[in-house]
């Protein structure tokens, strides 16, 4: 399912480095593969280096031609198709987590957080929400 989300890394300096994921951003799905597969912060910034993508862990890749499958999971970049989406630098975590995503993962002191910007319910305000525990199977 289709869930708007950024993938961030906060920096010394509290600034935040991030990229965009179109696929499946809930915590149940995104919040698991990232704490399975992006646990460290050499990890999770080579996975923001590649800028903003479709999804950070499938066998699909993209080409100029289209897409193609592959043996290996990783990310899938929109990079890879040739469109420049670069990382983001937000100067706050205010900044960071007031951009309309669905939610917001960010990796600060070896942990992940998930924010739930509730993007639809203009009512309520981001607030952290619990990344289920245990590992998905792929």
């Amino acid at each position: 399912m289709a869930t708007r989300s950024r993938i961030g890394l906060q920096l010394a300096d509290g600034s935040v480095l991030s990229a965009y994921s179109h696929w499946d951003g809930y915590p149940e799905w995104m919040g698991r593969i990232l704490r399975t597969h992006y646990n460290s912060k050499e990890k999770v910034a080579a996975l923001i280096d590649g800028g903003d993508m479709s999804s950070p862990w499938t066998t699909s890749r993209w080409t100029r031609e289209g897409a193609t499958e592959v043996a290996e999971y990783g990310p899938e970049y929109y990079s890879e198709r040739g469109e420049d989406c670069p990382p983001r630098l937000d100067e706050t975590l205010a900044d960071y987590i007031t951009d309309g995503e669905e939610y917001a993962y960010l990796f600060v002191n070896g942990e992940w957080q998930c924010y739930d910007l509730h993007a639809f319910d203009y009512r309520k305000s981001a607030e952290i929400v619990p990344i289920p525990d245990g590992a998905l199977a792929a």
